[in-house]
């Protein structure tokens, strides 16, 4: 069982290994080439990047729900069914997407000036954030096609157009933002060229898959309503987490003083945060295997197959933070100048990036029982758990805040609070039945 059981993890989770390694990389080489443009052109896409990633973030469900509901079909032996919910997923992120366009555009001014860093950083950060939520609806079909190709235990196809896409990104970025002269304007116009491109890939795979099942291609208005409101608690539980993350943003600015050591700041902990960002793929490629194993386990009925993987994974996931840990700590020295030529900001990214490899190994954990219980369809769960640690943690992060604790102090609570909240609440709930519901559709609690 040991063995079948390992097999059946690495098959899945190797190639979404590499497909997550590839997506932050869309970050991380933003990062890089924005980075030597200047400091503050920096700091300007920490600020951005956060409010992007918020606002897509909140719609990761249309990747773990669509997982979860996609693999309980497919345990159960109905194909067609899957890949129909696929479908209505695929729409639903249309739908959502058109809207965040518009607000994000609109709105992009008050959004990063609610940061209150100073002009010479608002100016990059709403230059790139307005050409960036021009790929909102890409970027929501890539998530809702992934949670299909990953429902249907494919993760090798996410990993191909991932790569690509990602080739494509840096490609444009090197182009538009140096020869071309568009600076900061042209990073974000590269990855959105990236984007529509991948995005064009993943619809073409999964349509071609529904046409030979003969599942509909046609918008299912009850179908995409019953999806949206599948995906309800998962953006109650995505919505805590990124709160939590704006939650530090803004203790990182409103912590500094003056503002050289607010630019310094915040730049560092755009560095830290991407390469987090970065790490946190590399642990969830076991949680993605824990979504599509459990949901396809649980539709099948096999309740005791589905704790004995669980048992594996989070021994893997331990296991992974621990490795990744070491590595984080070993080359925090030699980071900061890949991706900029502030002495300041290299010194201080170094404890910053200590701290976060010793959260490393809880992360591991805590990543993989989200997982498995995200392809439970334990999303109401998730929800509650998700206010009790933000509850826990963003009190920790002010008070030190205003007390001008230093960059440092702030990712101890970050790495230790918010982390560890999050680790006692998922371990508390997989240790009981109630998330074990078995069949093709997950009974609302």
């Amino acid at each position: 069982m040991r063995n079948g059981s390992d097999r059946e993890i690495l098959r899945l989770a190797v190639p979404a290994f590499l497909a997550l390694v590839a997506e932050p990389l869309f970050l991380l080489a933003d990062a890089a080439i924005v980075g030597h443009l200047g400091t503050s052109q920096l700091a300007g896409l920490g600020i951005a990047a956060v409010v992007l990633q918020t606002a897509v973030g909140l719609c990761v469900f249309l990747a773990y729900g669509t997982t979860a509901s996609v693999a309980r079909h497919l345990g159960a032996g109905d194909l067609r069914g899957a890949l129909t919910q696929g479908v209505d997923g695929l729409w639903l992120a249309v739908a959502i997407g058109a809207g965040v366009t518009v607000l994000g555009v609109l709105l992009t001014g008050p959004l990063v000036h609610a940061f209150g860093a100073s002009d010479e950083v608002t100016g990059p950060a709403a230059t790139y954030l307005r050409i960036a939520f021009l790929g909102t609806v890409p970027l929501l079909l890539m998530l809702a096609a992934t949670g299909v190709l990953r429902g249907l235990q494919d993760t090798r196809t996410p990993l191909v157009v991932a790569v690509g896409g990602n080739a494509l990104n840096v490609a444009l970025n090197l182009l538009l933002v140096y020869p071309a002269g568009l600076g900061i304007a042209g990073s974000a116009l590269g990855s959105v060229i990236a984007q529509v491109a991948s995005a064009a890939v993943f619809v073409a795979v999964v349509a071609r898959a529904a046409r030979r099942q003969g599942a509909s291609l046609r918008p299912d208005v009850p179908g995409i309503r019953a999806a949206g409101r599948a995906g309800v608690p998962l953006v109650i539980r995505t919505l805590t987490l990124r709160a939590a993350l704006l939650v530090t943003t803004y203790a990182v600015t409103l912590g500094a003083v003056g503002a050289r050591e607010q630019e310094v700041d915040l730049a560092t902990h755009q560095l830290a945060m991407t390469l987090w960002t970065f790490l946190a793929f590399v642990l969830d490629a076991i949680a993605i295997a824990a979504q599509a194993l459990t949901g396809r386990s649980l539709g099948a009925g096999d309740v005791d197959g589905t704790r004995a993987t669980t048992r594996r994974m989070v021994r893997w996931g331990a296991v992974s933070g621990v490795v990744t840990g070491v590595l984080l700590a070993a080359a925090s020295p030699l980071l900061g100048p890949l991706f900029t030529g502030d002495a300041e900001v290299q010194d201080l990214l170094v404890p910053v990036l200590v701290v976060a490899a010793v959260g490393q190994p809880l992360a591991g954990v805590v990543f993989v029982l989200d997982g498995v219980l995200i392809g439970a369809g334990d999303g109401r769960y998730l929800a509650r758990a998700g206010l009790v640690t933000l509850v826990a943690y963003a009190p920790v992060a002010v008070v030190l805040a205003l007390g001008s604790a230093g960059l440092v102090a702030i990712w101890v609570s970050f790495a230790a609070v918010f982390m560890g909240a999050r680790f006692v609440v998922l371990v508390h709930r997989a240790r009981g039945d109630a998330w074990l519901v078995t069949g093709a559709r997950r009974a609302a609690p």
